[in-house]
């Protein structure tokens, strides 16, 4: 695929419009609340190379993976490596966090992608994924025929948030965190936007499922190991049945030594 038809591109060039970087804001903030308490030593972001979505988190190692470099990083990466998400060139199990923004939808491979993100993760690293809605305002403008397509990526190559949740379950990954948001209506200037964020706490409230983007967080687990040891001859302990049979049979023997010899006086 040419630079020029990669979807990841025509991202970076919506969310340079109006409607873009009001999820760009909103998407922010998410990723740094959601990367903050984060721990560990290496943290990957793959896509976007615009944004820098790991600021708030504080492992010594930060690094950029995609198909595009930046021409002007947006943050002082300890590395930039030029790559498909589909082939990750890391080792196994290397990365303690990965920050994938709009990654599955901006794939012909997102299975591929998401099969990698599970192989560079550390067992118990973490994973957060963003991507938009389908069953959303947005998507249903987006999929209104003879209207301009509204968002980046057709509306096949979205995945909404239960089919992600089935991918992830399938490798091992449980879902910790998730937000939608972004309830306002599909308008393209900032001024009718902000006049519409109100829209914002009543979706929030009452039709949560409905906000065009979602952030979701999961962890990768690793069933644990049980060390299965010898089994030695040891002296097996009395049941609690045969201890009460043994302490009626003393008792018994012991009444029966006293009645067969009596004190003298």
């Amino acid at each position: 695929m040419s630079k020029a038809q990669s979807p990841i591109v025509n991202l970076a060039q919506w969310l340079e419009t109006e409607p873009g970087q009001y999820v760009q804001r909103w998407e922010q903030n998410c990723f740094d609340k959601m990367v903050a308490d984060v721990f560990g030593y290496h943290a990957l972001q793959v896509g976007l190379p615009s944004f820098d979505l790991l600021r708030a988190n504080r492992m010594p190692f930060k690094a950029y993976a995609g198909a595009e470099l930046p021409a002007v990083p947006a943050a002082d990466w300890a590395g930039l490596v030029l790559t498909e998400p589909e082939l990750l060139p890391f080792d196994s199990q290397s990365v303690d966090l990965l920050v994938l923004p709009h990654g599955l939808e901006a794939s012909a491979h997102p299975h591929q992608v998401l099969r990698e993100v599970e192989r560079v993760l550390v067992p118990e690293g973490r994973v957060v994924i963003s991507g938009f809605n389908p069953w959303s305002l947005w998507g249903l403008r987006h999929r209104t025929p003879y209207l301009t397509p509204w968002l980046p990526q057709p509306i096949s190559a979205q995945v909404s948030l239960p089919r992600l949740k089935d991918w992830l379950k399938l490798l091992s990954f449980e879902i910790e965190l998730g937000h939608f948001g972004c309830y306002v209506p599909p308008l393209r200037t900032q001024k009718w936007l902000d006049r519409f964020a109100f829209t914002e706490a009543a979706g929030n409230r009452w039709w949560p499922v409905c906000g065009a983007v979602y952030v979701v967080s999961a962890v990768k687990r690793v069933a644990g190991m049980r060390l299965i040891t010898p089994r030695w001859k040891t002296t097996q302990p009395l049941r609690k049945g045969a201890r009460q049979t043994v302490g009626a049979a003393l008792q018994q023997k012991t009444g029966s030594t006293s009645s067969s010899n009596p004190v003298q006086s």
